[in-house]
């Protein structure tokens, strides 16, 4: 059985052959973005600029106490073509990104000046103007803002995008302890330029096997330091002494890696989280021979449940351990609830664009619920139905609205499974895999590898080089291509699994001793 292809509907499933378009239509139809004029770059709907909202407020709370206690600040998006190629080893990372605004009108300006790729170079001036004694440190900035990177490879919504938002964090310390307390593990390959050492959170998308970053904190050692002269004097020494210093950030690509991850074939399913409304409320069964007297009990019924529900504010919108940010953002701990009171659709096409949107609950109401006081709870993300008391405002032991409890509980469920289904769909998809003739069989069933790797980059560049597929039957950059390291995990195979000290690295050309077990897949 198929089920009718409708223009509000999408026209192809969620399958690696047809994924990319499937990722285009969710977003367009799930009023997240809209194709924009300028290759590379797209309008971000309120659907989604909702959701980077929600990132920011709970981001923005959390490195705003302690231990970090970053403030946020904001320097120009220009930055001078002197200052950008003051540090060359940076530079070279961006420039074939870097956009330059080389005329005014009709008149070319003296000196280029670049659309920020990243703030180092725009910022660590000021670090030194402001940095002078021990006193001053530490110093922990960060900013909200946009950077330009004219990527001309693919680009993709979210994923790959000439221009997209994001926070960076810069902070600078006296000592390296201090720098690297939230810095701890990096591969070579993939550090940052003109850093020492890098931590990643990588994400997994199953349908196309293939790993994406999605957020990243770089241990800058003293190299900045040095280029940009942010030194202070020694309190013990009084020796000039250069600040060590680290930086982090998390862009939009986060909201095009959810939606990868937890979509399916009939659009968006969002994480309560970060979705703009929560729960939807339908009224159904109204037809036209329904009483007005029916029909208006059940808008107000409606309006009802919508009010208790905004005006409660039990849910939890953080995760377990971090409840005391529920204190600072408000909006960011009631229930977002609406309702679709509008007469020119039905039910049902209401139904296929809220599940389209992603809504995690749809609340159905109609005249015979009424008549039972009770209401028909739907969820997103695997279609479960419940029935849930509409009883006057009755109130639990605690004194809640034991509606609303319900419906608390329903959401905070929901952001539980959908976390617990991805967790599990990455672990079944993770291998230790210690033979190099095993590897392009997992590579080609979507999985990533824990290898043994000595570290070197020549030897990825090996490893890359004998994982690419060339046979051109597969979509460029996907399946046909090597395998990368992602990332060197925390936390290590043990006991039988556990690396030896006489294991080499995978590679058969190597023949260097392995020095831990690290991440290897297809990426973005």
């Amino acid at each position: 059985n198929t089920k009718k292809v409708t223009k509000l509907g999408l026209e192809v499933p969620k399958v690696s052959e047809n994924l990319g378009e499937w990722y285009s239509q969710v977003l367009v139809k799930g009023e997240m973005i809209e194709y924009y004029d300028v290759s590379g770059c797209y309008v971000l709907r309120p659907w989604a600029y909702r959701i980077w909202e929600l990132i920011q407020e709970w981001f923005d709370a959390r490195i705003k106490r302690n231990p970090l206690n970053v403030r946020n600040c904001y320097f120009p998006m220009f930055v001078s073509q002197s200052a950008l190629e003051r540090e060359k080893e940076h530079i070279a990372d961006f420039a074939p990104e870097v956009a330059w605004v080389t005329k005014s009108g009709e008149t070319d300006l003296a000196e280029p000046i670049a659309i920020r790729p990243t703030s180092e170079t725009g910022m660590y001036p000021a670090f030194s103007k402001w940095i002078q004694s021990y006193r001053d440190l530490p110093l922990k900035l960060n900013q909200w803002n946009s950077v330009v990177r004219w990527e001309f490879k693919h680009p993709q919504p979210f994923l790959r995008t000439r221009e997209f938002l994001w926070q960076e964090g810069h902070n600078a310390y006296a000592t390296r302890e201090e720098a690297e307390r939230d810095v701890l593990i990096t591969l070579e390959k993939e550090k940052f330029a003109g850093g020492e050492f890098t931590t990643t959170c990588e994400a997994y998308v199953a349908s196309s096997g293939r790993a994406i970053q999605g957020a990243t904190s770089h241990y800058l050692g003293t190299n900045f330091a040095h280029m940009f002269d942010v030194h202070f004097e020694h309190p013990d020494t009084h020796e000039k002494t250069f600040v060590h210093q680290i930086s982090f950030g998390m862009t939009t690509r986060t909201i095009g890696v959810m939606v990868m991850v937890h979509g399916d074939d009939r659009g968006l399913v969002l994480p309560p989280r970060i979705a703009s409304i929560q729960v939807i409320i339908v009224p159904c069964g109204v037809g036209a021979s329904t009483a007005n007297e029916v029909k208006e009990n059940l808008t107000k019924t409606c309006l009802d449940v919508c009010n208790r529900l905004k005006g409660n504010s039990l849910i939890d919108n953080n995760d377990e351990n971090e409840n005391s940010v529920a204190q600072h953002h408000k909006s960011s701990t009631i229930i977002r609830a609406d309702t679709d009171l509008r007469d020119n659709y039905s039910p049902g096409w209401k139904f296929n664009h809220w599940e389209l949107k992603g809504v995690p609950l749809r609340l159905e109401i109609g005249p015979k619920d009424l008549d039972r006081n009770q209401m028909v709870a739907v969820r997103r993300d695997n279609g479960e139905k419940l029935t849930i008391s509409l009883e006057g405002c009755s109130k639990d032991d605690d004194g809640n609205d034991k509606m609303v409890v319900r419906i608390t509980e329903l959401l905070n469920q929901i952001q539980q499974d959908m976390y617990a289904k991805a967790e599990k769909e990455l672990e079944e998809n993770v291998v230790i895999c210690r033979k190099w003739s095993e590897c392009a069989a997992h590579l080609a069933a979507k999985r990533l590898l824990l290898i043994p790797f000595c570290g070197r980059p020549n030897c990825e560049d090996n490893i890359k080089r004998d994982t690419t597929l060339d046979d051109g039957t597969a979509e460029v950059g996907a399946s046909t291509m090597g395998a990368k390291s992602l990332c060197v995990p925390f936390e290590q195979p043990k006991g039988d699994e556990q690396l030896k000290s006489n294991d080499q690295c995978i590679h058969p050309e190597c023949g260097l001793t392995a020095g831990s077990f690290t991440l290897f897949g297809r990426s973005y």
